[in-house]
């Protein structure tokens, strides 16, 4: 494995892909691609590098094995699997004729697929899930769905992502339909992985908790480490060391993601955005939406409307 040194985090497909020398359509925070028409090349292995964002792979017709952090799995043809955003990433293909990758970011499923996508997917905050292998009926069923929103995705209609949006909602309920219902993740021997999925479901429920008004209190670093009972910083650089990310990062993208879902899905007024999401002067919390977004709160909001 590379050194930490050498290890890429980037922010989206096109990101990854500029780097491994392979080009694609457009840098967005959804894509959908035939791997097979991007990896002209096979066998092919990556190098290990981060994402931030959510990859979700349908193997038609193909073998071979990606890595999440210490674990490596091996795949054959019909095989689904998804990963998420901070985690040590590798993949490589023995074979391969056919397969699809979607490629989509946390802003992009709170903005246009479900404001509470992980309280009605909870799966989504796993740390680490295995590979699933259908029967061929199991795996068409997966196929036409995907199939739907590449149609959507390669579509000029003005409420293309809308769309796309609600057809991942079906592909997810697929998904814990067929195989995740009641599933429980990979449990991980590792003390500081449980500390990462542990911080993960405690910064969705801060935001949560906000939304609904149970809370006003903004939480930051000292708070989440209370939480586990730990001191902010070896708190801190569990998360960094596990994710490449600091927790000031992860509050920073979360506030941005959650604001972004606000100003799209809601009535409230951008200083009531700013206020439950703990800023207090409007001033500030534009100031901040802009360093995150480069756009203010306003002209993110004009564009849905």
């Amino acid at each position: 494995m590379a050194g930490k040194k050498d290890i890429h985090q980037y922010e989206t497909l096109a990101d990854l892909y500029q780097d491994l020398g392979i080009k694609i359509r457009q840098k967005a925070e959804f894509t959908i691609e035939n791997v097979r028409e991007v990896h002209q090349t096979i066998p092919y292995k990556s190098p290990i590098f981060r994402t931030n964002y959510y990859s979700f792979v349908f193997v038609k017709n193909g073998r071979g094995n990606y890595t999440t952090d210490d674990q490596t799995f091996e795949y054959t043809s019909r095989t689904i699997y998804f990963t998420n955003p901070g985690h040590l990433k590798g993949f490589e293909f023995y074979e391969l004729e056919e397969a699809y990758l979607i490629t989509l970011s946390e802003s992009f499923l709170k903005t246009n697929v479900h404001s509470e996508i992980f309280r009605e997917f909870p799966f989504l905050l796993a740390e680490t899930v295995p590979p699933q292998t259908l029967s061929e009926k199991e795996f068409q069923v997966f196929e036409r769905i995907y199939l739907h929103i590449l149609e959507e995705y390669r579509g000029n209609s003005q409420y293309k992502f809308p769309v796309i949006g609600n057809l991942f909602v079906v592909l997810l309920l697929k998904i814990k339909e067929q195989f995740w219902s009641g599933y429980i993740p990979l449990e991980e021997g590792d003390r500081s992985s449980q500390i990462v999925k542990r911080f993960k479901q405690h910064l969705e429920k801060h935001y949560r908790d906000l939304a609904e008004g149970k809370i006003s209190q903004h939480f930051q670093a000292q708070d989440y480490a209370h939480l586990q009972h730990l001191h902010p910083n070896y708190l801190n650089t569990v998360i960094k060391s596990k994710t490449g990310r600091s927790i000031s990062n992860w509050i920073a993208e979360k506030t941005a993601t959650e604001a972004k879902a606000l100003l799209k899905n809601s009535s409230l007024s951008i200083k009531e955005i700013g206020i439950q999401l703990g800023f207090h002067e409007t001033a500030h919390f534009s100031n901040f939406f802009k360093k995150q977004t480069s756009q203010s709160p306003s002209a993110f909001r004009k564009i849905f409307r």
